[in-house]
């Protein structure tokens, strides 16, 4: 590892109190993109798109370059992918018509709107019972690995030919996040590893030609 643990937490620490109070309105935001994925509409995945694309912003110029940069060398390279991710997604919904993030009965939806629970709730919750404490702690939507669960979950909302390749980098973060469930003692970054492995097993089915719900229009 090119840091410590204590080191990795301490630079939370500093963001979290520098930008403070931002989580509590990207938490705000990110109620109301799952609200808006129950208003199917254009608009309603115009305005999901662009509360994700703020997180990634943050994350990637606020977190990766301003702050992770000071004890890891690669964080510019990751806040660069952060950005182009979050250009990605606002783009989404401005090129293709078509394209939609919406809830619906179907297996996609479920493991969505759990995927971004977990991320929002059940992810905190986890680090507060194994002993870490704010402000030293990744919180949602301004810290990368649960902002990335739960981009994963809404995007598990979307219309399939559009969003699997929105997945790409958020599946790449997974597997680089991830490893900080062992290295740094953070077991609720397991949830990053859970989350690509559904999104996963939704694009074999897909390969393999089954139906994904009611999602695909054209």
């Amino acid at each position: 590892m090119l840091f410590t643990q204590d080191e990795f937490f301490n630079v939370f620490a500093a963001y979290n109190a520098a930008i403070w109070p931002l989580p509590l309105f990207t938490y705000l935001l990110g109620v109301m993109a799952v609200g808006f994925s129950f208003w199917q509409s254009r608009v309603a995945t115009v305005l999901i798109s662009a509360v994700l694309t703020l997180m990634w912003f943050v994350n990637g110029v606020a977190y990766h370059w301003s702050f992770f940069s000071e004890i890891n060398p690669l964080a510019r390279g990751f806040g660069i992918l952060f950005v182009v991710q979050g250009l990605l997604l606002i783009c989404a919904p401005l090129f293709w018509k078509f394209y939609r993030i919406q809830a619906r009965r179907d297996a996609r939806t479920l493991f969505g709107i759990g995927l971004a629970a977990f991320a929002a709730f059940v992810y905190p919750a986890l680090g507060w019972l194994i002993g870490h404490a704010y402000p030293a702690v990744p919180v949602f939507g301004v810290a990368p690995c649960p902002t990335t669960i739960f981009t994963i979950g809404i995007l598990l909302l979307g219309t399939w030919k559009v969003v699997r390749w929105l997945l790409v980098i958020p599946a790449l973060w997974a597997l680089i996040g991830g490893s900080a469930a062992v290295l740094l003692n953070v077991p609720q970054d397991f949830g990053l590893i859970a989350a690509v492995l559904v999104a996963l097993g939704f694009a074999v089915a897909d390969a393999r030609g089954v139906q994904i719900a009611h999602h695909e229009t054209s």
